[in-house]
Order: C-alpha cells, then structure tokens, then sequence
C-alpha cells in the first residue's frame, strides 16, 4: 500500500474518476490528511452518542448545558449549550476548593483562640473569657478523638496557668466573619436539615446539636429531651407526649426558621430506647460557648458568669480593636491563653469534593472572602472567586453567580463553559496536584460509588451535584487513546435527579472510551512551519505539545514510551537528548527535548 502511494506520488496529476494528486504532495501530508478525517469522524460519531443520551429520557423543560474538551489538544469535543447559565448544585464547590487553594494554599492552617482583656490575679480571672474563631469548621470528632476535646485542652491550658475562677462571662466570637450564615435562594426545609447548618467564624461540631428523645416516666408525661454534647440555652418547645408501651413511636423535630425555637411533637412508647435527631444550631458562637462552659465546670474551674455571643465586629474586643498597641488605646491588652490549630486545607479540601461538605464549603468561601476583601460573606467570597477567573483565564465570567459556598442556593448560577475554564486553568496551575487529590475517583468505594466496570472505573475524577431538579457533574477524564478530557455537564428542571445521574454515567463511561488517531504535530520542514522562523518552531506550542527539536512540558501520567509514540521517536532517543531524565520519576511540569 506504501509502495503503491510513492508511486502514485511520482506520477503526474491524473484527472477524471482518479484522486487528484499534485507532484509535491508527500506522504506525510496525505497521512495527516487521513488522521485528520479519521479524527473528526471520531468526534462527530461521539457527538451523535452524547446528544442521544441528553434527549433520551424524553423531558418537557428541561435544560442541559454540556461542554468537553481536550486538555492536550486543545479543542472542543462535545458542545450543547455551554453559554446556558444553570443551577450548579455542589459542582460549585469546584469553584470554592479552587479560590481556597488559588488564595490561601494547601498548607494554610485557621486558628482558634483562647483569649482575654481582663486582670488575672491569684488564680481568678476577674473579666470575660473568649473564644474567638477565625472559621475553623473542623472543631468536632472527626478530626479529634471526642466531640469536646478541644474544649478540654483550653480548661486543661486555664489549669495549667493557674485559673480556677472566671468571674465574667464566657464568650463565643464570630465576629471575624460577617453577614448570614445561610446563603440567599435557600429553602424553607433546609432549617431542619443536618446539611444545610449555618456557617460561622466560630463554628462547633458541624453546627450541629443532637436531641436525644426518650419515654418520660408514665403514660402522659412529656419525654425527656437531652442536648449532645451538650449547649445550654438552645431554644426548645416539647409537645410529644409519651404512650403505653406497644404503640406507636412517631416524633417529629422541626423549626419555622433559623431563629425559631426546636420543636418536638409526635408520641414516644413507654419501654423505648429513645430516638436520636440531629438539628442545625440558631447561634454557632453561642453553643460552642456554652459547651465550653460545661466542660470548664466539669474539670472544677468555677464560672461565675453566664454564656453569650458576639458577631458584630464592633462588640468584639478582638475584631473591634483599630490598633493592637495597648500606649495607643483605653482598652486593656489582650492576652492570648491557648491557640488551637486546624489541619492543613488540603484535607479539609478533600471532605469537601469528596463528602460535598456544605460546612466546610461555605466556611472557606466566607474564609477567602475576608482574607482577599476584607469581608468574610459569601459576597466577599465570590469578588474573589470573580477576580481569580478572570486574572487566569481573561475572561469576564460574568454568567457565574455565587451566593454560597456550598451550592445549596437555587440562586446559584454557571454555564459549562465557565466551569471548563476553571477545570482548564486548574490543571495547569501549581495547583493541580493538590486540586487533583480533592476529587472523588469513579468506580471506589471512598470516592465517586458511580460508573463501576467501565472504562472510567479509576479514572474519571469529578465532583457532583444536586439539589431539588438539579443534578450536574464536572471533573476530569482520560480517553482511550490517552488524551486528558475536561468535562462540565449541569442539567436544571429534570423531573428524575437519578435518572440524570444514569446519563451522565453514561456519557462518563463513554469519554473514558472514546478513541481517535493520535495528533500528529506539524513537522519541521512541512508547511505549517516553513514560514516561521527556526526558533519558532522551536517553542512550546498547544499547552505543552512540541515540534520535533522543540520542548514537551510533561503532564500528569506521561510516560518517556508514550511521548516518543506521539512525537514518532524512541525512548533511547528521547534519554539521549535529555541526560539523567529519570524514566520511572517524571515530573509534571518539567520541560524535555524532543529529538529531531
């Protein structure tokens, strides 16, 4: 077949039924020619597939915004409506982890303070004890080894300083952040929701209190109600009463709002074990204070005074403080007692991609806000988010609107393709490694429990999403013939989220397979490249591709067997170019030479 092309090739251009042939064609143009149709029907042939699968459940109404890419050659392989602006659940995370490693990076640590203005003598503090957050969400056991450890190390530092007495009141500060805790396009319903818990500077136990219901002594009494780990003053209205044993237990825990009472109706048996309900706490500062007060109690220090909380910045005698030079100012001097240190973010990153933790998600967000603006809101937040997307890509995303951290709002707004720009920008950045970590992997029982005995099973990374009629997933895949693909599918108004989810498994599974010739880059001396100069030809081209005698830059997976297939040289060639490149220890990021 070669042998019969070369020849063809000598012969003067032929006319009529016959391939039209000029003299100087060479071969290597007609194979790219071939590979460059080849390809193209591989895309529209997936295209077809993908577009099938969008339209196949058969929905009035609904709307799919839908955009692949290929990371390594650069173009668009799939495309429906990426300008579409569309809720996007908790693929919103994607842009909160992102802004989170962009602003404060993997090894940022919050800290939580133990402080006061007030004298100490003999023993006796005679003022207020404060505890003052800076948005730490990871005070609970899951990182610690009870849920009150933490409160227990502060009273174990008070009695190792000496404090057996607190005459004023401990307080919680939270007035490092500012605004609500929940974000705007709510709904009603998420007040009772364990995941949907207000979000604050100083937050305890994932802002959540557990009501431990049991059977009170006789028929007719009102069941005993009990707080863990604990918070005095939680606002609570028992209407449950308590029946004969053998009927029916039905309980019902409930609230109007944020800032209403919990109320328990409902009937509990006579002989029950008692039930166990998780609520979102009113007032974060105000718990993990007075959980802190208990546990001061119980280790013997006696607090005189009461609970309460701060959150507006002026109350505070940290936050409202202009200056920290005690010649400069009436105040007495603050004293820090105890500082407790968070883990680093890049693990509370991971919870939140990979358990889509709405706490902690809303917590950075907020974070980020504060430390870029100066305003820890979800508004201060998303100036950030808005500022790094458009410095790193160039482009206004003007269709992205953020009023959470989390995606819990209905408010909430992207279209694919700015979502891709994100995906896009992240897996170039310094930050890839540790954005990488925090995505779940399809097919593994820690991380995405979806698209099992497929081509994307440990492979596919990618974050979900859904709220009510919302459904939506964006990440990352490598296609069969070894191509990094970023993805971004967000649908709104399906009447079936999980009938969504089968098609977006779908289309997962069939990007992993998806095949098309290998990209073949213009050769030195072909007409791609003959009117640039020779040191033109020698940069790096396309997000890392390369001309032969030019520069590759390596990417994540790169191996020396598979660059020398793509550029048509060997392994030994590419050694002897690069000396003491380490086959086995590739570097993402690092340049090599591709022989010519």
């Amino acid at each position: 077949m070669v042998l019969t092309l070369f020849l063809l090739l000598l012969q003067p251009s032929i006319q009529g039924e016959f391939l039209t042939l000029s003299p100087i064609t060479s071969v290597a143009e007609v194979a790219t020619s071939s590979s460059t149709e080849a390809s193209e029907a591989a895309v529209r042939s997936l295209s077809s597939e993908l577009t099938r699968l969008i339209r196949s459940p058969g929905w009035r109404g609904d709307n799919w915004s839908v955009l692949v890419v290929s990371l390594d050659r650069g173009d668009t392989i799939y495309s429906h409506q990426p300008d579409l602006p569309l809720a996007p659940a908790s693929n919103l995370k994607l842009y909160t982890t992102a802004a989170g490693l962009y602003y404060l990076g993997p090894e940022f640590r919050y800290s939580t303070y133990l402080m006061t203005d007030a004298p100490l003598e003999g023993g006796v503090l005679d003022g207020d004890l404060v505890l003052y957050g800076t948005g730490d969400p990871t005070l609970s056991d899951r990182f610690h080894e009870s849920k009150t450890a933490i409160w227990e190390s502060f009273a174990d530092s008070l009695t190792a300083l000496g404090i057996s007495e607190i005459r004023g009141d401990i307080v919680g500060d939270g007035s490092y952040f500012v605004g609500r805790g929940s974000g705007e396009g709510w709904q009603e319903s998420y007040v009772n929701a364990s995941y949907a818990a207000l979000s604050g500077a100083l937050s305890y136990n994932d802002n959540l209190v557990t009501l431990h219901i049991r059977p009170g002594e006789e028929a007719g009494w009102r069941p005993s109600i009990q707080y863990l780990p604990g918070g005095e003053g939680i606002a609570l209205v028992n209407e449950a009463r308590t029946v004969p044993a053998g009927q029916r237990t039905r309980i019902v825990v409930t609230r109007a709002g944020y800032d209403g009472p919990i109320v328990v109706r409902g009937q509990i048996a006579l002989g029950s074990q008692g039930l166990w309900r998780r609520v979102p706490v009113a007032d974060p500062a105000r718990f993990a204070a007075a959980v802190f007060r208990e546990i001061l109690l119980s280790r013997g220090i006696v607090v005189h005074g009461g609970v309460r909380a701060i959150d507006d910045p002026k109350e505070s005698p940290v936050s409202g403080r202009s200056v920290f030079a005690p010649a400069f100012e009436d105040q007495l001097p603050l004293r820090v007692l105890a500082i407790h240190q968070s883990p680093p973010l890049q693990e509370i990153l991971r919870i939140i991609n990979h358990r889509s933790d709405n706490l902690y998600a809303d917590v950075v967000l907020r974070t980020v806000g504060r430390v870029v603006t100066g305003q820890g809101s979800f508004e201060g937040g998303a100036l950030a988010v808005h500022y790094m997307i458009g410095c790193e890509t160039g482009e206004d995303p003007a269709s992205l609107e953020i009023y959470d951290g989390s995606g819990l709002s209905a408010a909430n707004r992207s279209d694919a393709r700015t979502m891709i720009r994100l995906l896009s920008y992240m897996s170039e950045s310094p930050m890839w490694e540790s954005y990488w970590a925090t995505l779940p992997t399809a097919g593994t029982s820690e991380g995405l429990r979806r698209m099992h005995r497929t081509r994307a099973e440990r492979n596919l990374r990618a974050k979900t999403g859904t709220i009510d009629r919302v459904s939506a997933l964006s990440g990352y895949v490598v296609s069969a013939n070894g191509e990094r693909l970023a993805f971004s599918i967000i649908s709104n108004n399906v009447p079936s989220t999980w009938r969504a989810k089968r098609i977006e498994d779908a289309i997962g599974a069939r990007l992993a397979s998806f095949t098309r010739p290998a990209h073949s880059p213009p050769l030195a001396h072909s007409p791609a490249t003959s009117a640039g100069s020779s040191a033109e030809a020698s940069q790096v081209v396309d997000r890392g591709g390369a001309t032969k005698g030019g520069e590759y830059r390596i990417r994540r997976g790169d191996t020396l067997d598979g660059i020398a297939k793509r550029y048509r040289t060997t392994v030994g060639a590419l050694r002897a170019a690069n000396p003491g490149i380490e086959p086995r220890r590739l570097l993402p990021g690092t340049t090599i030479v591709i022989p010519e």
